[in-house]
């Protein structure tokens, strides 16, 4: 090995041990306020769930598919989409399905309402965009188990990490896409 390379890798930056004294940092001093967040957005998650839940299944299915009729005036769309329910209800992974659903939708939601507006702001800045351009990259690229893990950390378990990490990996598409 080169001179160059030798002193290059005799010293190893300690990217581990700041990593995990930030996070330590976090967890002792904000868990307080990061497991009240989680617990909020928990609450909030399954108050929907339990609302939809309390509907009969086959009205929040008609429902469900004459929104899709409504959206796309597509009588075999909304047919399709009542018969795939219907299965799912046979299937008896409704309860699953909907808690699926309401997940989906606050993320959306939230990327939304998140990414729109930064998205005006990068495209009238374009040095915010320059600079916005590499985070939105990391966000996408990076698996997610990369950043719920430390999500998990701070949040603790419960629907509200796994939309926090929905929300982390969709609103690049928003930015981009305003």
């Amino acid at each position: 090995m080169d001179p160059i390379s030798k002193f290059l890798v005799s010293y190893k930056i300690p990217i581990g041990a700041w990593g995990k004294a930030f996070f330590t940092f976090l967890t002792d001093n904000f868990n307080t306020v990061l497991r009240a967040f989680s617990n909020g957005l928990n609450f909030l998650l399954d108050g929907m769930v339990d609302g939809l839940l309390l509907l009969p299944p086959v009205l929040l299915i008609a429902l469900i598919a004459l929104l899709a009729y409504v959206l796309q005036r597509s009588k075999g769309l909304a047919l399709a989409v009542f018969i795939g329910l219907l299965f799912i209800l046979n299937q008896n992974l409704w309860k699953q399905t909907v808690e699926t659903l309401v997940l989906v939708v606050a993320a959306a939601a939230a990327s939304m309402a998140i990414g729109v507006p930064l998205g005006i702001w990068a495209a009238h800045k374009p040095k915010v965009y320059r600079i916005m351009l590499p985070v939105l990259d990391l966000m996408q690229t990076l698996p997610t188990f990369v950043y719920l893990i430390p999500v998990l950390t701070l949040f603790g378990l419960g629907n509200a990490p796994g939309l926090i990490v929905t929300i982390i990996f969709v609103i690049p598409t928003s930015v981009r896409l305003t």
